[in-house]
């Protein structure tokens, strides 16, 4: 008897769920609704908005907009991003998460305090990541994102350093960096660490492992832009080789699933719950065809 189960723990995080949320409400009442960058990593949920009459731009059609409404994603924002949007007197639906939101202010407030020092702030995280971009742009662009222990020769070694982590990094991997920087920096100079990695996030790194071992067989549903979604499916893949990573039903290949017992289906804090539905139907699917095929046979 096949055995297919859904990890309860995978899906949405409370910033994604809340930013949907928002546009759902928004778009329900009509007019022009404008995203900023994609919703969720996640591109057949964006679709899904789309066709409910969401519209996404990126940075240089939000420069030239003007009086429209446009909502800010989980991921957050620059200062820049805030000051286009009154110069151009468009009105901001702010979805950004609150741990995001807070991480902002701390980064902010930590370099503004700091302004008389030889200092840098340190940012592990993904170079180019939307959450990534609004916390270095509290620092006017002058944070250091360093992804893994191989970049930290872009660290000073001669000036007081404060460590932050984008919030969706692995606490694992975060505490490499720490401990990195922490050898690298000159006797005498101070450095600072702030573990500021989601506990929503972190969390599921332990549970999604013990998923993974569960099963014979997973699949991980996730886009494939998910920072958060990589790290969690390296999870799965370390524990159980037999993960595979799809983004959609239609990428599952079936032939896995023959002679299988037990299969979990989990994904990323960008997921939707109804996609990975989606999936568990299509191997149902599968297996009701191949069963009925074989008792006509007999």
């Amino acid at each position: 008897m096949l055995k297919i189960e859904i990890d309860d723990h995978s899906g949405f995080c409370f910033g994604v769920t809340t930013a949907i949320q928002k546009a759902e409400e928004e778009l329900q009442k009509g007019g022009t609704l404008y995203c900023l960058g994609d919703i969720v990593h996640n591109g057949i949920e964006c679709e899904r908005l789309k066709q409910l009459g969401l519209i996404t731009i990126n940075h240089e059609t939000f420069e030239t907009l003007h009086n429209a409404k446009v909502l800010l994603r989980a991921h957050g924002e620059p200062p820049e991003t805030y000051e286009t949007a009154r110069r151009n007197n468009l009105e901001l639906i702010d979805a950004t998460c609150p741990v995001v939101l807070k991480l902002q202010q701390r980064i902010k407030q930590k370099w503004q305090a700091t302004e008389n020092e030889e200092r840098q702030i340190i940012i592990h995280g993904q170079a180019g990541h939307a959450e990534v971009l609004g916390l270095v742009g509290q620092t006017h662009g002058e944070a250091i994102v360093v992804e893994n222990p191989a970049q930290i020769e872009k660290v000073a070694t001669d000036r007081n350093t404060y460590i932050y982590s984008q919030t969706t990094k692995s606490l694992e991997g975060y505490k490499q960096i720490v401990e990195a920087i922490e050898q690298r920096i000159e006797p005498g100079k101070k450095t600072e660490s702030f573990d500021t990695v989601c506990r929503q996030v972190a969390n599921r790194m332990t549970g999604i492992g013990e998923f993974a071992k569960a099963h014979q067989l997973i699949f991980f549903v996730c886009g494939r832009k998910s920072s958060n979604g990589k790290i969690l499916f390296n999870e799965c893949k370390r524990v159980n080789p037999n993960s595979y990573q799809i983004e959609s039903p239609g990428e599952i290949d079936l032939s896995l699933t023959d002679g299988v017992e037990s299969i979990g289906i989990c994904g990323a804090t960008s997921t939707p719950k109804w996609l990975m539905e989606n999936c568990k139907q299509e191997i149902l699917n599968y297996n009701n065809h191949k069963t009925n095929h074989y008792e006509k046979q007999d």
